[in-house]
């Protein structure tokens, strides 16, 4: 692969090479294009293939590659000879103010991941859900629901309605029992979901049969021309209602451990500069 890489840059750039006494090349690695005062280098287009690459491949790859760097060199420099000088500046402050940041973050990251303690016990999430409950206030409807998905010919589909409307402990087992001849099913009606969820699980449902999805306590049987749904709405919470706090509890638990990274990254500026004080790293000269 390599020799077949190497023969392919030299027919490829052989009346750029054959002028090397033009590149001002600063270490030993091989240049292939020049642009100005920019360089690429071979080392740069072996990256870009693998062994498992074909010479076809691999010549359309590097040629492609070529002409799009190639390009932007000359756009970066016609703009740096066009635009205001002022413009350039700006630009140029964004972006030493785009690698510090990406650097300080990458840094505190790594610093406040080893350091920060993620165990929030229930009273924790239960305080701060009781003192800004005003900032968890339902956007969407949600529903507690089971509901199966089987084919239209299933001869037992009566039995089935009567088990999943019923539920009790008997019943629920034997719905699992014979959850094989289900296509989809979800027996877990506790948990709170969204209607957009609901929506997209089961296919024949419409924004026709929104009523009825959130009615509590309502059992809905839909069809589309193979399947048959069974659904069984068990409880009802409709957009500007308050979240319950099993609902909110992920998003609190984002917030608090947030709070306690930004109280680690304060704590890190500020040990990071009495150190470079007392080491005299850092002064304000006056």
């Amino acid at each position: 692969m390599k020799r077949n890489f190497s023969r392919f840059i030299l027919v490829l750039f052989s009346l750029v090479l054959y002028s090397c006494e033009y590149f001002q090349q600063s270490d030993d690695r091989k240049v292939v294009v020049r642009v100005n005062d920019s360089y690429l280098y071979e080392s740069d287009l072996q990256a870009l293939i693998n062994e498992n690459t074909s010479s076809e491949d691999s010549s359309i790859i590097v040629s492609n590659y070529i002409t799009r760097w190639a390009t932007q060199q000359l756009l970066i420099d016609r703009a740096e000879l066009n635009l205001p000088q002022s413009q350039q500046i700006e630009f140029n402050e964004l972006v030493n103010n785009y690698r510090n940041e990406l650097y300080t973050n990458a840094y505190t990251d790594a610093v406040v991941s080893r350091d920060l303690d993620t165990t929030l016990n229930r009273e924790d999430v239960q305080l701060y859900y009781e003192q800004n409950k005003e900032n968890f206030i339902l956007n969407e409807d949600l529903v507690k629901l089971r509901y199966i998905n089987m084919a239209k010919n299933s001869n037992n589909l009566d039995d089935i309605k009567k088990k999943i409307i019923r539920f009790n402990d008997e019943d629920q087992q034997d719905l699992l029992n014979m959850a094989i001849q289900f296509k989809n099913y979800s027996m877990n009606d506790s948990v709170w979901v969204k209607t957009k969820s609901v929506y997209d699980k089961i296919g024949p449902l419409s924004v026709e049969d929104r009523a009825s999805l959130l009615k509590k306590s309502n059992f809905m049987e839909l069809q589309d021309s193979l399947n048959v749904y069974l659904v069984y709405v068990n409880d009802v919470l409709s957009r500007n209602e308050q979240a319950p706090i099993e609902y909110a509890s992920a998003t609190i638990r984002e917030i608090l451990l947030n709070k306690r990274k930004q109280a680690l990254i304060k704590e890190l500026e500020k040990d990071i500069t009495k150190d470079a004080i007392k080491n005299n790293e850092f002064e304000i000269i006056n």
